[in-house]
């Protein structure tokens, strides 16, 4: 059984089976690694450039020359592949051998990144229990001030994408919304996109795009949003091919519930495709670790570097860490200078209640948990007479709420380029000044449209 290494309260490891191909680790262990090398070539000149039958050809000669195997389709946009030693060669040879070619720019070992995702107890509170002091279910959109946005935008036409473990295609409150979706999953046994074996993605998916106002389940913040799906397992070349791929899709947002320990720096295939999908003017939004700590890991550290989050117009993109209903960073949640932003991941900041939302029809991973850690999650939750969703807490449930509340900006006001949605985004929060443990204080969708609305950046025409 493989199993999924989560960040959890106190450092604690917490683990769940799941199909998405890392092993046993402590939270506080090194990046998990994949056994493979990223072969980045170099820039070739002429027309072939950049052309998938011409980048193949490059790369099974590289690899031949260096008695390695390619390990999966290349990533021509970037001329990335990615490569395994041939057997009993040790990696470091092989990389040896790679970098030795004239024809190669850079070899750099392959990582697996972490969902951000810290399971709820099995003492988990019920809704009726939860709602005692009369809160509706989703409390957290209200907070945020989004039924007031939607009196302004709704968000049509507008693009999600999501990384993640995929999507129950059949839950009828994310299934309608899926207009794409692609499998960069590699692990065995899994699949499609259209599959959510961990649950996770669904989870994510709902909170960002569920299908809103149809008198069932629950509304997405982006409300009229189409989801474009990325099933990853998260490995370096996986995320840097769903970000592509999203980008390849005309994504208004990405949402990105994972990261690495930044123990590394961002693997250099990881950053260009952040760095192609910002030059495309697309809302990155990736979750804080769920730790406290001041180091938040890739893609977040790259969208929101260290010492710039107090700088309103620094940055590729928003970091975003968990707050309780008390406007508070949740005792798991990151924190410290790489923080643009938090929004709500938990009911209360010590509770373990997470934030209701879609999720698989079948029994999930997070539910089987793992012989390595602690109790599986009782965290599904029948809702309305449907078994299909479940509380889950934790900055993972932060980012998708921020992209939705994003994306209803990019919709209402098109004319804005990223960095002014960025900064609207951060200077519309509600701290006046930004702090090590919110950043810029909790996201406010109303404010951030209210300001949107009248930005007005379009020149005027006459014609006589």
């Amino acid at each position: 059984m493989v199993v999924l290494v989560h960040r959890s309260l106190a450092g604690v490891a917490i683990t769940i089976a799941a199909a998405a191909g890392l092993t046993a680790a402590p939270a506080s262990a090194a990046d998990d690694l994949t056994g493979r090398l990223l072969v980045t070539l170099r820039d070739a000149p002429g027309r072939e450039d950049g052309k998938p039958r011409a980048v193949a050809s490059a790369v099974r000669a590289v690899a031949s020359a260096a008695g390695v195997r390619p390990a999966g389709t290349p990533l021509a946009a970037l001329r990335v592949a990615p490569v395994r030693p041939a057997a009993g060669v040790p990696a470091r040879e092989a990389a040896r051998r790679l970098r030795a070619d004239p024809r190669v720019a850079r070899v750099e070992v392959e990582r697996r990144a972490q969902l951000r995702y810290v399971p709820n107890d099995p003492g988990f509170t019920t809704p009726d229990e939860r709602a005692a002091d009369g809160r509706p279910a989703q409390w957290y959109l209200q907070r945020h001030g989004f039924p007031a946005a939607w009196d302004v935008a709704r968000g049509v036409g507008a693009r999600i994408a999501v990384i993640d473990s995929g999507v129950d295609i059949n839950h009828p409150d994310v299934g309608p919304r899926v207009v794409e979706r692609a499998d960069f999953d590699g692990t065995r046994g899994h699949g499609g996109a259209e599959v959510d074996e961990v649950g996770h993605g669904t989870h994510v998916a709902s909170l960002a795009c569920a299908v809103a106002d149809d008198s069932r389940g629950i509304a997405g913040a982006g409300f009229a949003c189409d989801l474009l799906v990325a099933k990853s397992d998260l490995s370096d070349f996986s995320v840097a091919q769903s970000i592509t791929w999203a980008v390849q899709n005309k994504a208004d947002a990405i949402v990105m519930s994972f990261g690495t320990t930044g123990e590394q720096p961002a693997s250099s295939v990881v950053f260009r495709a952040l760095e192609d999908a910002y030059a495309s003017g697309v809302i990155l939004v990736a979750a804080a670790a769920d730790e406290p700590v001041e180091e938040q890991g890739d893609p977040a550290n790259v969208l929101q570097p260290t010492g710039t989050g107090a700088n309103l117009d620094a940055g590729r993109g928003l970091s975003v860490t968990a707050a309780g209903d008390d406007d508070r960073r949740a005792p798991f949640a990151g924190r410290g200078s790489q923080i643009s932003l938090a929004a709500y991941g938990t009911l209360r900041s010590g509770s373990r209640d997470g934030l209701l939302a879609a999720f698989p029809g079948q029994t999930t991973d997070i539910e089987r948990g793992s012989l390595f850690g602690p109790a599986p999650c009782n965290c599904r939750q029948p809702f309305a007479g449907d078994s299909r969703y479940a509380y889950l807490q934790g900055t993972s449930m932060s980012a998708p709420v921020v992209a939705g509340a994003a994306a209803l900006v990019r919709r209402l006001n098109p004319d804005l380029t990223l960095a002014e949605v960025l900064r609207l985004m951060k200077e519309t929060a509600r701290n006046q000044n930004w702090d090590p443990e919110t950043g810029w204080g909790v996201m406010d969708a109303a404010q951030a449209i209210a300001q949107a609305r009248v930005m007005d950046r379009r020149p005027p025409r006459s014609r006589a």
